[in-house]
């Protein structure tokens, strides 16, 4: 091990698309559907937000 292993940063726990899910318990599995559940989420919630703002601009410019 070097001495800047420390400075490389953690790579976070996540699930890459298409990735092979034959050596996941069910567990794994299970994290994974709850970790893409909540990105979805937050997918949702941004979609939201924009459509949101872009209506507000298109009223005020329509006025």
């Amino acid at each position: 091990m070097s001495l800047f292993d420390d400075d490389k940063p953690l790579k976070k726990p996540g699930h890459e698309i298409g990735s092979d899910l034959s050596m996941l318990s069910v567990d794994e599995l299970r994290i994974r559907v709850a970790l893409l559940a909540s990105e979805i989420d937050r997918l949702e919630a941004a979609i939201a937000a924009k459509s949101s703002s872009r209506n507000t601009a298109e009223d005020l410019f329509r006025k």
